[in-house]
C-alpha cells in the first residue's frame, strides 16, 4: 500500500457538507461529548467563525486534514487559556492515519512554534489512550467543560521540563 500523501488545508477551503456529515457521524459523535444536537449549517457557520478568530487572534489554529486530496477529519492546535490544546477529529475510515498526523502537529508545536508542552482533553471513558501514554502524555486531573468532565493530558517538549 502507498504511503498516504497527508495535507494540512484552511477549514473554510473544505465544502460545508463533508465538515457537516463527518460531525454528524456517529463513531466520530461518540468522542465528542460537547457535541450535542444535529450539527447543521448554522452550526457550521458558528464553528467556521469560531476557528477563523482562533487564526486571527493567535496566527494558529485547527486545520483541515487531506488524504491523498480526500477530507479525512480536522484539528490541529488551537489556543485554550494559556496552552495550547491538541485536537483530532476523524472519519473513521482514516482513524489508522491518527498517530502520523499527531506527529505532524507534534512537530508544529515544538519544532516549529517552540512550545514547552501541549495538552489533550478526552472523555474518561475513552480508553485506547495508550497510543498517547507511550507518547509520554502524563494525565493531569480531570474537569468539566460545559457539564462535560475530561481528563487532561499534557506533553512536555523534550527540551523543557
Amino acid at each position: 500500500m502507498e504511503k498516504q500523501q497527508i495535507e494540512l488545508v484552511r477549514l473554510q477551503s473544505i465544502q460545508p457538507q463533508e465538515v457537516i456529515d463527518l460531525m454528524n457521524n456517529q463513531l466520530v459523535r461518540r468522542q465528542m461529548p460537547l457535541l450535542q444536537g444535529y450539527f447543521g449549517m448554522d452550526t457550521y457557520e458558528a464553528f467556521i467563525k469560531a476557528k477563523a478568530q482562533l487564526w486571527e487572534e493567535h496566527v494558529f489554529g485547527p486545520q483541515a486534514f487531506l488524504v491523498n486530496g480526500q477530507f479525512a477529519g480536522w484539528g490541529g492546535l488551537q489556543p485554550e487559556h494559556d496552552e495550547v490544546d491538541l485536537a483530532l477529529v476523524l472519519h473513521p475510515d482514516y482513524w489508522g492515519l491518527g498517530k502520523r498526523i499527531y506527529q505532524i502537529l507534534l512537530d508544529q508545536a515544538f519544532e516549529e512554534m517552540k512550545l514547552p508542552s501541549v495538552t489533550v482533553l478526552f472523555p474518561p471513558g475513552r480508553t485506547r489512550i495508550q497510543g498517547f501514554l507511550r507518547l509520554g502524555f502524563k494525565a493531569e486531573g480531570e474537569f468539566e467543560i460545559n457539564g462535560q468532565p475530561f481528563v487532561k493530558y499534557r506533553l512536555m517538549h523534550k527540551h523543557h521540563g
